[in-house]
């Protein structure tokens, strides 16, 4: 998920609460699940909506990128696929959901040293380049106006509703 700040890329990071048996929360980017009979397409916009309340957003054509992961839960190993989009947002203000504790939009290399894992690096960074190889500018709708200096804690957001979980 970006916006255009002048002409240059936000991205959006949304803190995670720590995960269980973890002492820490970590940023990464937006995901869900996809409900069955649901096209990746529409579940990137429904979890978009239901995790940030944005609405509208534009799937640019030609970026699909998958990673696969795996974690322990309750003794249990758990593999993971999940398929990332780009979109593009004209709007500034994040509602996040119940499963979120912050928000920010940042420009690639402050992003880049908020994220915790490499998937989400490699993401951002195949994100970032495929923006720059396309033209930004020819992307630029109404960017909005805001300042790209946000302290690491980020931006804490009302809740927004209840969402499905990640995709």
């Amino acid at each position: 998920m970006f916006r255009l700040e002048d002409g240059q890329a936000e991205y959006l990071l949304l803190l995670y609460p720590s995960m269980a048996g973890k002492s820490r929360s970590y940023w990464d980017l937006p995901k869900g699940h996809i409900e069955p009979g649901e096209k990746e397409e529409d579940t990137v916009r429904r979890e978009v909506e239901e995790e940030t309340g944005l609405r509208g957003i534009k799937l640019l054509p030609g970026f699909r990128e998958l990673i696969t992961y795996s974690f322990r839960v309750q003794g249990k190993n758990i593999f993971k696929t999940v398929a990332f989009y780009l979109a593009q947002t004209g709007q500034q203000e994040v509602r996040i959901s119940f499963e979120h504790s912050g928000c920010v939009w940042l420009p690639y290399t402050q992003a880049m040293s908020y994220l915790k894992f490499q998937n989400a690096k490699r993401i951002i960074t195949k994100a970032h380049h495929f923006l720059s190889k396309e033209g930004l500018r020819s992307r630029q709708n109404h960017p909005q106006r805001g300042s790209a200096d946000v302290p690491r804690g980020g931006v804490a957001h009302r809740p927004a509703h209840s969402v499905a979980r990640r995709w």
